[in-house]
C-alpha cells in the first residue's frame, strides 16, 4: 500500500497535527491525493508556542482546516505524577479529545504521523493509539523519517528539516511531579537558546537547575559563549550544566 491508495480508501479523515515534520508531510500528502482532511492541534503546557505557530502556518499554506483544542493536561493526576506510563495516559487523553472533536465534525477515522522509523515496542504512547484505533499511514506504508524529510523538501514544505521535538514533559525526570512553573522555565530557556542560534537542543531538569544537551558540533560553541548562556539563567538563580556528551535523538 502507498499513500495514494491509503487516501483513496480513507478520503475523509482527521489528522492529529503536531506541527512537526512527520504530520506536516502527512497533511501535504492527504491534500495532494485529494482527501477531505481536517487537522487538530492539541495545545497544552507540554507544547511550546512555536509548535502551535508552525501548525497554524502550514495549515494556512496548504489550505487545510485546523482546529486547536485546549488541554489542561496537568489536571490529570496520572499525567502530572510523571510515572513511566505518563506518555500512555497523556496520549490517551489527547487523542480522546481529538476523536470527540473529529466525530463532531463528521470524521470517524484519525491518522497520526508515526513513521516506519518509530519503534512501537518501547513507546507507551503507541499503546494508547492502538487502543483508540488511530491509523498511522506513514508507518503502514513503510515511509521512514529520512524518506519523508526528502519528500517534504521536494514538496517545498518549510518543515522538511525541522528537528524532532519531544514534548516538554520529557525534560523532567521520570517520577518527579510535573508542574506548570517548571515547564514554563524549560520552554523559556530553550527559546532563548534557540534565539542564540543553537538548535536540536534539550534543557533537562536536574536538582538546582538544568543540564544543556546539544549536538556535537554545537558543544564547543556553547563553551565559548558560556557567559551569554549563564545570563539567561542568572535572574532565576538556577545553575546550568553543559553536557559534554553529544545529544542523542529522543
Amino acid at each position: 500500500m502507498d499513500l495514494w491508495e491509503f487516501f483513496r480508501v480513507h478520503n475523509k479523515i482527521a489528522l492529529a497535527f503536531s506541527g512537526g515534520a512527520d504530520s506536516a508531510y502527512l497533511m501535504y500528502a492527504g491534500k495532494h491525493y485529494g482527501a477531505e482532511l481536517h487537522a487538530y492541534y492539541v495545545k497544552s503546557p507540554f507544547q511550546p508556542e512555536f509548535e502551535r505557530q508552525d501548525a497554524i502556518r502550514l495549515a494556512r499554506e496548504l489550505d487545510v482546516p485546523l482546529t486547536i483544542i485546549e488541554n489542561d493536561v496537568l489536571s490529570d493526576e496520572k499525567v502530572a505524577e510523571n510515572s513511566p506510563k505518563r506518555c500512555y495516559f497523556c496520549k490517551k487523553r489527547i487523542f480522546s479529545l481529538i476523536k470527540q472533536a473529529a466525530l463532531n465534525d463528521g470524521c470517524t477515522e484519525i491518522i497520526d504521523g508515526s513513521n516506519a522509523s518509530d519503534k512501537a515496542d518501547d513507546r507507551p504512547g503507541m499503546v494508547a493509539l492502538a487502543e483508540l484505533k488511530v491509523l498511522s499511514p506513514l508507518r503502514d506504508c513503510g515511509i521512514t523519517k529520512d524518506e519523508l524529510r526528502e519528500k517534504s523538501r521536494e514538496a517545498g514544505l518549510f518543515t522538511w528539516n525541522k528537528p524532532a521535538y519531544a514534548c516538554l514533559a520529557t525534560r523532567i525526570p521520570t517520577g518527579q511531579k510535573i508542574d506548570l512553573e517548571t515547564l514554563e522555565k524549560v520552554e523559556r530557556g530553550e527559546g532563548k537558546l534557540r534565539e542564540m542560534g543553537f538548535s536540536d537542543l534539550r534543557l533537562r531538569v536536574i536538582e538546582g537547575g538544568f543540564k544543556l544537551q546539544l549536538p556535537a558540533e554545537q558543544i564547543p560553541i556553547a563553551a565559548q559563549r558560556r557567559e551569554e548562556i549563564l545570563q539567561i539563567f542568572k535572574e532565576s538563580g538556577e545553575c546550568v550544566l553543559l553536557d559534554l556528551m553529544p545529544r542523542k535523538s529522543d
